[in-house]
């Protein structure tokens, strides 16, 4: 396998000194997933010091260390650097220098790993291609994502993410990509925006950093479209192309969907695509469609990256399916617990809704980050639970109290401060042939209710 980076190339990017000369073949953060030959890069976060770990890199057969001061009894090689993140980021400048991929970044409020995950598969039909891991789009995983680039990459797909005015016009710096799409504006961050506007033009920063000649892609359908156009024209974007709504550059024509998904109708710059996807919900045909139109944006084969999404499968907690054991048969689990704002809620509610079931069971944690407007934001979940014809709900949470409240007492299932304290309530309700949602913040940690019921046993 050919090196990502030699000793002397590192060097030269980050300005700093090797102890001895070595070669590595990936990048690492974590000793625990870290492959032998990977570089580990010693990050100091607020818990952890990286430094700390150097060892249990050596051990694990790093080629060599990412470090910012000398430390005793190494045993392996030690590049030295002023401040190990800004090392990081100067390898991730020179991949992008020397890189001649073409470079798509996504963002948006949700769906941008699923998105991400999407574009992997689409131009992994077409060419090598190199997309961040799970959800490296902070302030470390985005450097680090562009810093793994292989050499030879021929297409990279990088997701951009932020909680504040002004980090994603950072990171897009690293990026430089030549396609920028957004997948939607909604609610979320709200405690740091104040209003769905400011996020428009948080997300926009995205299109300050395209190439000229970039193409920016917005979604037709989003209610803040005519302002993400504002803004792209003012960061001089010369291309800007809209997908999903009637009218759009890619339409979503419709969908029908399946037992292992959807068939997918579009037309995609002027031309009709028909694809099967493997995970359903309007949310993701819109996204497909808009991946596609990145495809077709930087002249690749459209139809070859569409018949690529017939291997795509809904994400652990954002999306994945699966069977336990319930009383008297088995119960169908959707796994949406990694994260939630108002949109994605009212889309996973709505994929509920389209499921084939004895019972629809809603379990829902809070919406953090959600402002002093939070309550009422998850008291309007109401309408999308009635909408959905949910016929149970169970929630956690103090923000969650208001949608309780609001619920009528024939829908009410349990209520709960924590999701510890619901999990046990939930898995010994569940009966033959119900399909239960369990979605929230991360912070909700909803994953312990998954896990719950996980432990019934999963069932064929």
């Amino acid at each position: 396998m050919s090196a990502l980076w030699t000793s002397a190339e590192a060097e030269a990017a980050t300005l700093g000194h090797s102890s001895k000369a070595f070669e590595a073949i990936g990048m690492s953060i974590d000793t625990r997933t870290l492959k032998p030959g990977d570089l580990f890069v010693a990050l100091t976060g607020e818990a952890r010091d990286g430094h700390d770990f150097v060892k249990a890199a050596f051990d694990a057969k790093a080629s060599a260390a990412l470090v910012s001061r000398k430390l005793e009894n190494a045993n392996g090689p030690l590049l030295t650097v002023g401040h190990v993140q800004r090392g990081l980021e100067d390898l991730a400048r020179a991949s992008r220098a020397r890189s001649n991929a073409k470079i798509v970044a996504v963002t948006g409020s949700a769906g941008k790993t699923t998105t991400k995950e999407m574009l992997r598969l689409a131009f992994g039909a077409l060419g090598a291609t190199h997309a961040s891991a799970a959800s490296y789009n902070n302030h470390w995983g985005v450097p680090l994502s562009l810093a793994s680039m292989p050499r030879k990459t021929q297409y990279g797909i990088f997701e951009v993410g932020m909680n504040h005015f002004g980090e994603l016009r950072n990171l897009v710096s690293f990026v430089r990509p030549h396609v920028a799409l957004v997948t939607t504006i909604a609610p979320a961050h709200l405690e740091f925006f104040g209003n769905c506007e400011a996020i428009a033009d948080a997300k926009s920063e995205i299109f300050e950093g395209l190439l000229p000649g970039g193409a920016a892609l917005i979604p037709a359908d989003s209610a803040y479209a005519p302002r993400l156009v504002a803004r792209a024209k003012q960061a001089g974007v010369s291309q800007i192309l809209s997908f999903g709504a009637k009218g759009a550059d890619a339409k979503l024509i419709g969908f029908t969907e399946t037992e292992d998904g959807m068939k997918v109708q579009s037309e995609i710059l002027g031309r009709r695509v028909d694809f099967r996807i493997g995970a359903p919900g309007a949310h993701i045909a819109g996204n497909a469609v808009g991946a596609l139109l990145s495809v077709g944006v930087l002249e690749g084969d459209v139809l070859n990256a569409a018949a690529a999404f017939s291997q795509f499968a809904a994400l652990k907690g954002r999306g994945a399916r699966f069977k336990v054991k319930a009383a008297n048969g088995t119960a169908e689990v959707i796994d949406e617990s990694y994260n939630a704002n108002p949109a994605s809620m009212a889309a996973a509610l709505a994929l509920l809704g389209g499921a084939n079931a004895k019972r629809r069971i809603a379990v829902l944690g809070d919406m953090l980050e959600m402002g002093p407007d939070g309550p009422s934001h998850h008291a309007s979940l109401a309408r999308d639970i009635e909408a959905a014809r949910v016929d149970t709900v169970y929630l956690n949470g103090p923000l969650m109290k208001a949608l309780w409240d609001k619920l009528p007492s024939t829908h009410r299932g349990g209520y709960a401060e924590t999701s510890a304290e619901n999990a046990p309530l939930v898995a010994t309700a569940l009966q033959d042939g119900d399909v239960v949602l369990v979605k929230g913040s991360l912070g909700s940690r909803m994953a312990a209710i998954v896990d719950a019921l996980k432990a019934r046993g999963i069932a064929s």
